[in-house]
């Protein structure tokens, strides 16, 4: 039977610390027997969970042996990694254990080195400070999961899920996977990835900069078709001059930003109307509906309609 070892570390999120265990101790094999067993592991007799305190039955040894070891997220992803807890990870993955973590886990997993050159992901509210803290690391912040063959990394929340099917679905098949994704009450693949999730806040609008009025002015103006040459007339400056300020300023370039504040805008629209997708389009300010269809899908990963049905 293929054993799973989840660590809880100091502040472990309860949310992602729970969901391996019913994943995998739910699931079963064609003849009715258990495809895994659990062991919870902890450095400490006693571990902070927020709203509660965790015993966990196994202290750092149950890791040595286990098939798959998985490292939940923690409230605080910039605590430093003990060393007792660095080596036993290396240790593992030097025997071949495969290991993945969810959410906020990746921080300690690439704390022990075991990322560096390698590409991962987190939950896109931190996939910032992983990049700049583990520069080794290629971050990516817009998919579900990441699966480098013994070293697996997730995204925020629900995506822990998504990578426990995935590995079931390896160890054991689609049927069986299917069948804990049933019990899970979730599809065996979401189509898209984080990109999804990330837009809903408005596009970023440098309080105080002299951009500000620039920007508000094109927030109000998402319908009009804008070429770069208008949105520098409007400012009063070269269109040399406005993309350096904007990269200063934003980080992006007025079309690049415009086009995201579209986006956001749509996203709204789809989640508050019932006006079809065509219209919805033109509100934005695109000329057809297939370009609409075509930037909405490489921005969030998903098309409108099904960007719709999750969300509206």
């Amino acid at each position: 039977m293929h054993t799973v070892a989840v660590l809880a570390l100091d502040k472990v999120i309860p949310f992602d610390l729970s969901t391996p265990i019913e994943v995998f101790t739910r699931t079963r094999l064609p003849d009715g027997r258990p495809g895994y067993q659990i062991r919870v592991c902890a450095e400490e007799e006693e571990t902070d969970a927020s709203a509660f305190a965790l015993r966990a039955p196994w202290g750092l040894e149950g890791l040595t042996g286990a098939d798959t070891i998985i490292v939940p997220g923690t409230a605080d992803p910039a605590a430093p990694l003990a060393s007792a807890v660095r080596d036993a990870l290396r240790a593992a993955a030097r025997d071949g254990t495969r290991i993945a973590s969810i959410c906020s886990g990746t921080f300690p997993l690439a704390a022990t080195g075991l990322l560096d050159g390698l590409r991962a992901t987190t939950h896109w509210i931190a996939a910032d400070l992983l990049a700049a803290t583990y520069p080794d690391v290629e971050v990516d912040p817009g998919v579900l999961y990441v699966d480098n063959g013994r070293i697996l990394t997730s995204a925020g929340a629900a995506a822990g899920l998504d990578l426990c099917l995935h590995m079931i679905r390896s160890d054991y098949g689609s049927a069986v996977a299917a069948d804990a994704a049933r019990l899970s009450v979730m599809p065996l693949e979401r189509e898209g990835g984080q990109a999804q999730f990330i837009l809903h806040d408005n596009a970023p609008t440098p309080q105080g900069s002299t951009l500000e009025p620039l920007l508000a002015w094109l927030q109000d103006n998402l319908a009009t078709d804008l070429t770069l040459s208008d949105i520098a007339a409007h400012a009063g400056i070269s269109t040399r001059a406005l993309i350096r300020r904007f990269r200063e300023q934003t980080g992006t370039t007025p079309l690049q930003w415009l086009h995201r504040a579209r986006i956001r805008q749509a996203q709204h629209l789809l989640e508050a109307t019932q006006h079809t997708v065509e219209r919805i389009g033109s509100q934005v300010g695109f000329g057809s509906p297939t370009a609409f269809r075509d930037r909405f899908k490489k921005t969030t990963g998903v098309s409108p309609h099904r960007y719709r049905r999750a969300f509206g």
